[in-house]
């Protein structure tokens, strides 16, 4: 692409001032302001809509190329101090999960650990990994004279060693010393442990200079120094944990430096770096801070997101939460893909116009036949909401930003006989790593990605983007399908985001008569479901319009609004965490599933997540439920024995890709109806493991009844209610028939009758429990 860029603000009010970043390696390019409405280039459907906004001028700019500086890494400012020459001693407890890289890997060479090296100049010193996976000692003089010394034995990838350099007296020492325990190690035998265990000592040939000026880096190297807003450019990425790096100004022998892991102490001591001194009951108080409880107090910073609350190389298995034993989570674990900014300079500003009504806009960036849109959101001014409001599920956009499993779904595509999904736009992603990864990627190392970050170009958030998963759209784009229909429809709607709801809490919806999700807000943080529960227990109606929401617990870094993280276990994962690792570094709360914490989908929107199939769609039936007559207004311009969706953008049908199910054991309110049902899976279509217990035949679609969409509805306290589509694949069918056909209607019945001043309907007597949801298992001939 020869344009891409990103902004510093999701949402904003009008005369809110955003700022955009952008890379291009054309002279110029021009940029102006459009309104998207329809993001489907499926020609079954109504085509790509964008709207240009003619009260924003479109301006050309001078182009230029902006770099990414991916890997995360610790800076310490230069102290003199740590301007060691002829006798220092260097310590760091380490676990590299890659001591040696493939052959033609994206980031090759030497990984620093702890280290104060110019690279330059050649000059410093540190402790690295050599491109051959054995530990080194690196001096450099500045002049020419490098020495690298060599352990001569690999470092196993998964085990805990004790890292040392000890130069002085003309010498220097190197340590490489596994630390296994019954939790943290891999070996069985003594010979093993020899095998990777060496002290070597050579005579020092450089001495590091005294101007060395270059920062004190753990897990890289200083590359070079740079007037970009990055600062300082780091190289040579470590992959792997650290844990309590020492400093000293002495050359000590091994019983010296082991008595320093655990007490730092002495005249000599420069710098000790305790990674835990941050935790809290609260989770990990300043999640940037790197704390020195030596005299000196050489704070350092953490860049790039880091992964925290792993645990360290004395954790002995029995507590799981950091936040309960912080001195056996030590540890922060590195990698050369971490990202949380690409840390651009600023192309231009706009300001929002004052007129401008609610809505999804983006900054338009063109350059030569190439366009990038870069997606934000324009709120309502306080006062002057409208009725109906849209909640952009902006955090699971974020979990899904840049994904790069492509690289191995179209193969996934052709076992369920489905035409893989090359599209342009996932092959350019794949290539481009430093852009930074999802939470459904896993790390260089195989270790899964807990964060993600806004802050950079997100290449499948953008109109157009056709998803692996889907055989039409996904995430960002599948909710253009509801914004399209509900401008076409004439409705007025305002759009307010789930980062607003969290951080702002539920008065960002109260204002509203009737909310309506995304196709599929599955990544939620505490504070979002509470406010969603305050805004439907007081009156508010919530129209769920997808499937697997509410699912995975994710929380907002307290430093950054712009970077999420979940922690993925006990459910569908791409991943799963390390032992021990299952609770957020930001809060101190237990990760994975919302079921697993009490608080399944069921709860609040009456099903969850129960099945999923990635090919083709089908459609619902009515139950007899359904056919009642006090859900007649449901209903209404639908025939009694119509297949509602059989039709639909995404796989040819209403009810595919994922579907919720209504479930009295996990929360779903004994009021909840299931008024109609989907039917007539095919056998791609499974329930999720979650559900599971024992693998077993029989649980495909066309054997199980629980592999369905159950549409459900139900009454609340204060005149509220709830009403659930059960697919992410329900949005992509309101356009068919140019939006004249059951889901469209069916749509418009209950959304007409929640925007409306009337109490909300009650449901029949007789209970899903009875009627509902045993009536959908006789259709469907039993089932597991």
């Amino acid at each position: 692409m020869k344009v891409i860029g990103y902004s510093d603000e999701l949402s904003a009010f009008p005369g809110d001032q955003v700022n955009f970043y952008v890379s291009c390696d054309t002279e110029r390019y021009r940029a102006d302001l459009v309104k998207l409405i329809h993001g489907d280039t499926n020609p079954d459907g109504p085509g790509f809509k964008i709207e240009p906004v003619a009260s924003v001028r479109q301006r050309r700019r001078p182009g230029r190329v902006q770099a990414v500086y991916a890997g995360s890494h610790v800076l310490v400012d230069d102290h003199p101090r740590l301007r060691r020459g002829a006798e220092f001693t260097l310590q760091v407890l380490i676990c590299p999960t890659m001591p040696t890289k493939p052959e033609g890997y994206w980031r090759p060479g030497a990984q620093g650990l702890v280290t104060k090296w110019d690279g330059a100049r050649e000059a410093g010193y540190g402790l690295f990994i050599g491109e051959d996976g054995c530990l080194e000692a690196w001096l450099g003089d500045g002049q020419g004279n490098v020495q690298r010394t060599s352990s001569g034995k690999p470092l196993l990838g998964g085990c805990w060693y004790l890292a040392a350099m000890s130069v002085g007296g003309g010498d220097v020492t190197l340590y490489q010393e596994p630390i296994v325990t019954h939790a943290n190690g891999r070996f069985a035998l003594a010979s093993s442990l020899e095998s990777t265990t060496a002290v070597v000592t050579e005579e020092a040939g450089a001495t590091p200079p005294a101007d060395n000026a270059a920062p004190f880096v753990m897990a890289g190297f200083v590359e070079r120094l740079t007037d970009e807003p990055v600062g300082v450019v780091v190289a040579g990425h470590y992959n792997g944990k650290l844990d309590r790096p020492r400093a000293h100004g002495a050359a000590l022998g091994r019983e010296q430096i082991g008595l320093q892991i655990e007490r730092p102490h002495g005249p000599t001591l420069v710098a000790a770096w305790n990674f835990q001194e941050e935790i809290t009951r609260h989770g990990i108080r300043e999640t940037r801070r790197i704390t020195d409880v030596s005299a000196n107090r050489l704070h350092g910073r953490t860049v790039n997101v880091p992964t925290r609350a792993v645990t360290g190389y004395n954790w002995g298995a029995r507590e799981q939460n950091f936040i309960h034993a912080p001195e056996q989570y030590g540890a922060i674990h590195f990698h050369d893909d971490d990202l949380d900014d690409v840390r651009w300079e600023v192309d231009f500003a706009l300001t929002v116009p004052d007129d401008l009504p609610s809505g999804l806009y983006a900054g338009r960036l063109r350059a030569d036949d190439d366009t990038d849109y870069v997606p934000f959101y324009v709120r309502p001014r306080r006062g002057e909401e409208k009725r109906i409001c849209f909640l952009a599920p902006t955090a699971s956009y974020m979990a899904y930003a840049n994904d790069h499993v492509t690289l191995w779904a179209p193969l996934a595509q052709l076992f369920v006989a489905r035409a893989p999904v090359l599209w342009e736009g996932n092959i350019v992603l794949s290539g481009r790593r430093e852009l930074g990864l999802s939470t459904y990627d896993v790390h260089s190392d195989g270790s899964g990605v807990a964060y993600s970050t806004r802050l950079r170009p997100i290449l499948n958030m953008r109109p157009g983007f056709r998803h692996w998963l889907s055989p039409s759209l996904w995430q960002f784009n599948a909710d253009l399908h509801l914004i399209d229909w509900l401008i076409t429809m004439g409705y007025e709607f305002d759009v307010v985001t789930d980062q607003d709801l969290h951080h702002e809490g539920v008065e960002v919806i109260r204002p509203y008569r009737v909310v309506l999700t995304g196709s599929h807000p599955e990544y939620y943080s505490e504070q979002m479901l509470d406010h969603l529960h305050a805004y439907v227990e007081g009156g508010g109606r919530l129209m769920y319009m997808g499937a697997n929401g509410f699912y995975w617990v994710i929380n907002y870094d307290p430093e950054n609004k712009n970077v999420i993280e979940v922690r993925k276990g006990h459910g569908s994962n791409a991943w799963r965490c390390g032992p021990g690792e299952f609770h957020l570094s930001f809060t101190g709360e237990y990760g994975t599933l919302w079921r697993h914490r009490g608080r399944a989908p069921q709860r609040l929107v009456g099903v969850g997540f129960g099945s999923e199939g990635f090919d083709v769609s089908s459609y619902y039936r009515r139950t007899e439920d359904g056919a009642d007559g006090s859900l007649a207004w449901m209903f209404e311009g639908i025939g009694d024995d119509e297949k509602i969706g059989d039709f639909g953008l995404v796989g040819d049908g209403a009810a595919g890709l994922e579907l919720d199910v209504y479930e009295p054991n996990l929360g779903t309110p004994p009021e909840a109806v299931i008024a109609a049902t989907s039917e007539d899976h095919t056998d791609i279509y499974l329930e999720v493991l979650e559900e599971l217990y024992f693998n077993v035949p029989g649980t495909g679609g066309s054997q199980n009844a629980r592999v369905r969409g159950d549409i459900v509805y139900f009454p609340t306290p204060n005149g509220g209610a709830v009403w659930s589509a059960s697919s992410i694949a329900y949005c992509g069918a309101l356009s068919h028939n140019n939006y004249d056909n059951n889901v469209s209607q069916l749509t418009k019945n209950v959304l007409d009758r929640f925007a409306a001043d009337e109490p909300a309907p009650l449901a029949a007597e007789r209970t899903a429990v009875g009627v509902g949801a045993e009536g959908a298992q006789e259709r469907r001939g039993g089932g597991a």
